[in-house]
């Protein structure tokens, strides 16, 4: 179980950290034409949840490898699920909801791997 706990660790840090590079090296103008729903947010949201999504990212995998806190590996998940239930629901707020898809698998990664890391294989 642990070995599918890192591979989850590693497709969701992936995940998470390119599209939040993408969010904080574009601008919003670049990246309305495939993400529609920056319209709704202004350019420092837009990079705060890029941020948000790296910080995510390393928090997935940084901790949990190198054993200082590892505590912060789970919360990390947790984090990552809420920001991506909070992307779900502006995409259905927006009448994008075929576009939720993405982040609910994501969001479900992310659950999978906090629950995991809490309760299942926790990190000592």
């Amino acid at each position: 179980m642990n070995t599918v706990i890192w591979i989850c660790q590693a497709i969701l840090a992936a995940a998470m950290l390119g599209a939040g590079l993408m969010k904080i090296m574009k601008s919003r103008a670049e990246l309305e034409p495939k993400m529609g729903w920056v319209r709704a947010f202004t350019d420092s949201q837009v990079q705060l949840i890029g941020i948000a999504e790296v910080v995510g990212a390393v928090g997935l995998i940084v901790p949990a490898l190198t054993g200082i806190l590892p505590i912060l590996t789970p919360i990390a998940a947790a984090a990552l699920a809420v920001l991506m239930a909070g992307g779900a629901a502006t995409h259905v707020k927006l009448k994008e909801a075929p576009m939720a898809a993405p982040a609910l698998v994501l969001g479900a990664l992310a659950v999978f791997i906090a629950v995991g890391r809490f309760m299942l294989v926790p990190l000592s």
